[in-house]
This record gives C-alpha cells, structure tokens and sequence, in this order.
C-alpha cells in the first residue's frame, strides 16, 4: 500500500512534469484523463468480474494480480522514456488498473474468510490503519523522493512493494471452502449470477446506506484530484510534490484516529447516525481548502478530513462483507467499485469544466455543499428509523406503539 502512494505522487508528478515540458495540456486536463483512465477499466469490466471471482481460489487470484501489477508498473517508466507521450502512460494506467478490477473484489471477500466473524470490524479497522500508515510513509518519503530523484525511482520502489505483497500472500494459511458448490458455466447462468449480485444490492437497505455514503467520499476524491490539486499547487511558491505529499500524511494521521474510534468508542453507535455525521463534518473540513491559501490550514483541514473519512470507509466495507455470503462476496464488491467509480468520473469530468469556468476554489466548495447535503439526508434518515411508528384506533381514540424500522 506504500508503494500506491508512490505511484500515485508518481504519476501526479509524471503529468506535472509533462505539462510544462510540452504544454499540449494543462496539469488539471491531465489528471481529469488520468482520472478517466483508471475509472475506466471498472466501468467495462466490473460488473461482470465479480462472477468469475466468486468461483476462483481467492488466494491464487491475489497473488497472480499482484506479480502483474509489479510488471506493469516497472514497465511505466520505460514505456514513457522510449515514447515520451502521455498516451502511452495512459495505455499503462489502464492495464494496471485492469487488473485491479480483479484484485480488489478478491481482497475484499478474502478477508471474511481467514477473520472471524466477531474481529471481522476490528480486522477492517487495522486494514484502515495500516492503509493509513501507507499513506503517510509513502505519501511523506514518495513526495521527497519524486522531487529529489524524480517519478521513476517511486515506480520501481511501488513495484517492490508488489512483490513483498505477493511473498506475504503465499505464505497465508488459506482453504477454499466454496467447491464444488457451482455448477458449469454457460452464458445464460453467467448473466444470471451477475444480475443476483446487482439484485443482492438493491435489496440490502444496509449496504444500500454503505454504498451511498461511500459514493460520496469518491465524489469528493474525485473534486480533491482535480480542484484540490490545482488549488495546492497555485498556493504553493514553488510548486512540487512534498506539499501534496505532507497532506496526504496529515489524512493519514487523521484517518488512524477515526479508525481507532469507531473499533473502540464507536463501535456501538448507530451506523447511520456515524455516517451521516462524518459526511457532514468531511464536507466542512473541505472549506478550508477553497477558503484559505495557508499550507497550515491546508494541514489542519485534511487531518479533520481524515478523521471523519476513515469510519465511513471501515463501515462500508464491514456492513457489505458482513450481509454476503462467500459465494456473493466478490459480486457484490464488484458492483460497489463500479460504482464508485462511476461516481470517481463523473465527479472528476464535471469538477475540470466547473473549475474551468469559475475556480478550484469554487469547485471546492461545491463539494463541500454536495457532502453536507448527503451526510443530513443519512441522519434524517437515521432519526426516522429510529422514532417509532403510532397506530391511532379510531374507534378508541387510544394510541398503540407500533415497532420501529430497523436501522
């Protein structure tokens, strides 16, 4: 996970560094299409790779993605050097990203399996951890790195971490106990399985709530990549990757903490009331962004994001492993990244024309009030659930308590 980080200041820094070397495209053009591309490969392919997953060793799968996703980032930094187009990097970006839209609904269905159900939150909870701990390492070391000895050293270094990553996967204690239970594929049964997923969705109003407020996270992120870049680099003096670097530590930080609290404190609270609280303080720390040009506040805003980011990340992920089956998991989780990911690029697309013709910081606010919207409509709902129902006898006159709705 620390090597994503390097690659995602990586290739930040890469179209950064292209677009003052041949100013064919802006630096917010470049990442709306690096955007596009890595949204892309789920939006094709998503919604039907989830079926497949669910019938393979989910270890064999991890393994296998991770040894390609080492070769595909070591071959970035050639690919670009021999071409010196941003369109090769792109084809790149979507191999990679290609892959992933197997690796990450096998991750997620992987965890339930080797964790208990009764540690399956505080496993997500340390996975968000660690994920924080990526962040800041990666973040922090890759921002020094890229601006001292430039992107391709991060590429390699993230391709390290690949294989690290499928060293330590070979070595987990792992039995599938989903054999045999499917029978032959044939197209019409493919389809079938696929539409159960989509259906399965739809009708969990718990994963429905998780889906939607992570939706808005990605919309936000999508803002974040587009505006939120544009607006740190024009209030910087001298633009590079350490500032971004620093801010993406300072989530990390933050996000540790709100993973830390809803393992502990806040397990116990009521999950809508926690997501539509921390929507709504996450579209609040965004104001800072659009309002100020100090890197301080800049700090202090996205340590606030992080924390309130994290319990709706560990939620979801919870609330959608813990309401599927084995032999669902993988489809369901496909269907949330094609999802987010739509979310990921209409957010992105709208965010480099709406800042085109206004401003990031304009685009940054906009968010803000989109987050905050979403988070009150969570908590309106929340408290309805949770008020109970009366049924009047219009014979008696007499009220009768009725049973709430389930949270």
């Amino acid at each position: 996970m620390t090597g994503d980080r390097f690659t995602y200041l990586a290739l930040t820094g890469l179209l950064f560094e292209h677009s003052r070397q041949t100013g064919t495209s802006s630096y917010g053009a470049l990442l709306a299409v690096l955007a596009n591309v890595v949204v892309a490969p789920v939006l094709l392919f998503a919604p039907f790779t989830g079926a497949s997953v669910d019938r393979l060793n989910l270890k064999h799968v991890l393994v296998v993605a991770d040894a390609l996703r080492a070769l595909i980032v070591l071959a970035i930094p050639l690919v670009y050097g021999l071409s010196g187009e941003a369109s090769t990097v792109f084809l790149m970006v979507f191999l990679l990203f290609s892959v992933n839209v197997v690796f990450l609904p096998a991750k997620s269905a992987f965890v339930p399996e080797i964790v208990p159900p009764d540690r399956l939150l505080a496993a997500n909870s340390l996975l968000a951890v660690a994920g924080v701990a990526a962040t800041g390492i990666g973040a922090l070391v890759g921002g020094f790195v890229i601006d001292r000895w430039g992107w391709a050293l991060a590429m390699r270094l993230d391709a390290l971490s690949y294989l690290i990553s499928v060293a330590t996967l070979v070595l987990i204690a792992y039995r599938r106990t989903n054999v045999g239970r499917r029978p032959p594929v044939t197209v019409h049964r493919y389809l079938a399985e696929v539409g159960e997923g989509w259906r399965l969705v739809r009708k969990n109003a718990a994963v429905t709530v998780g889906i939607v407020a992570l939706g808005a996270v990605w919309f936000a992120g999508g803002v974040l990549h587009v505006a939120g870049n544009e607006r740190i680099q024009a209030a910087a003096s001298s633009p590079g990757m350490q500032r971004l670097g620093a801010l993406l530590c300072a989530i990390g930080v933050g996000s540790a903490l709100g993973a830390w609290w809803i393992n502990t404190r806040g397990r116990d609270v009521s999950r809508p009331l926690v997501l539509g609280s921390a929507l709504v303080l996450t579209g609040i720390s965004i104001v800072p962004f659009a309002a100020s040009s100090l890197f301080a506040v800049f700090l202090v805003a996205a340590f606030f994001a992080g924390v309130c980011v994290a319990p709706v990340l560990v939620l979801s992920e919870t609330v959608l492993q813990e309401g599927t089956r084995l032999e669902h998991r993988a489809r369901i989780f496909s269907a949330r990244d094609f999802l987010m990911r739509l979310t990921l690029l209409a957010s992105v697309s709208a965010t480099a024309w709406f800042a085109d013709v206004t401003s990031a910081g304009r685009s940054l606010l906009l968010c803000s009030i989109v987050l905050i919207g979403v988070g009150a409509a969570t908590l309106v709902r929340a408290r309805r659930a949770a008020t109970p129902t009366v049924d009047i006898d219009l014979t008696t006159s007499a009220p009768t308590s009725g049973s709430s709705p389930r949270q």
